[in-house]
């Protein structure tokens, strides 16, 4: 696309998006964009906005399933180590959107800063945490954040202060274009301590999780009241397979994905658990994975 052409080093046509997430499934994104500064990110930004092309953001994918038809407009990638950088100031953490969670964990328990460390096992970037508020009954990340930089549809950098932002259950207004860092205020600890928190915390998160080995996602959120794991146990659908997808039996709430699956299969799978879970419960789950 004219306008696009500018770009050419960081902008590639009709590319796969499969290898870029959990799952490898899915088609091709018309445009897939890899700024490698905030120079070419703002420029790309402006250029979808003047152009009236969709933008979309995919982080480490692992909260993603892709339609094999692909995407229509321009997916970005902050996969440059640029955006994904962690620094600390005080009892204050920095991240950039594009760093791992994990990585934001492992700083901040390094410099003895504590709070964070309950997210230990959580996979995905800092800007995919933030915008679906990661965590649990133990905490989310959205009750540590002080600020966040964005960049709007014109690739204006903007500031949005903790007054702001408002975070619920697996949810943030957060719904800026591209989110570039964000600031976390944490508590002085001792590292010692913060090491053993984190350990407790992925012993237990991997205890529930599908096997390592597993190419697997979670699917629904918890509906009040209920797991949606223990509701699709007692609805019979622990291994049930449509194509290649199949419902975990180590965590019913999470999908598994075999060679040759696609995602017209998890689709398939997906609507099923939903409807044998409403006709027998009548409760409606909510999709926890993002369907592009």
């Amino acid at each position: 696309m004219a306008g696009l052409d500018a770009f050419a080093e960081i902008v590639q046509a009709s590319a796969s998006l499969a290898p870029y997430t959990h799952l490898k499934l899915g088609g091709p994104a018309e445009y897939l964009a890899q700024p490698r500064s905030r120079e070419e990110l703002a420029a790309v930004v402006g250029q979808c906005f003047a152009q009236r092309l969709p933008l979309r953001v995919l982080g480490s994918g692992c909260n993603l399933l892709v339609r094999d038809e692909g995407v229509k407009g321009l997916v970005l990638r902050l996969n440059d180590p640029f955006f994904a950088k962690v620094e600390v100031h005080g009892k204050e953490v920095t991240a950039g959107a594009g760093a791992a969670v994990s990585a934001l964990i492992s700083e901040s328990v390094r410099h003895g800063l504590g709070g964070l460390e309950m997210l230990v096992g959580i996979k995905g970037t800092v800007g995919g945490a933030l915008r679906c508020n990661a965590g649990d009954r133990g905490g989310d990340i959205g009750q540590f954040v002080r600020r966040v930089e964005v960049l709007d549809l014109r690739g204006k950098v903007q500031v949005r202060e903790r007054d702001e932002l408002r975070f619920g259950p697996h949810k943030s207004n957060l719904d800026d274009p591209v989110l570039l860092t964000a600031t976390f205020g944490l508590d002085n600890d001792d590292p010692g301590v913060l090491v053993k928190r984190m350990r407790r915390a992925w012993i237990h998160r991997k205890a529930h999780q599908p096997l390592s080995f597993q190419a697997a996602n979670r699917i629904f959120q918890d509906p009040p009241g209920f797991t949606a794991a223990a509701l699709i146990d007692q609805a019979g659908l622990a291994r049930t397979q449509v194509g290649g997808a199949e419902v975990s039996d180590r965590d019913p709430n999470a999908i598994v994905v075999h060679p040759g699956a696609t995602a017209r299969d998890v689709l398939r799978l997906i609507d099923m658990v939903r409807s044998r879970v409403q006709e027998q419960f009548k409760i409606e789950l909510a999709l926890e994975i993002t369907i592009w």
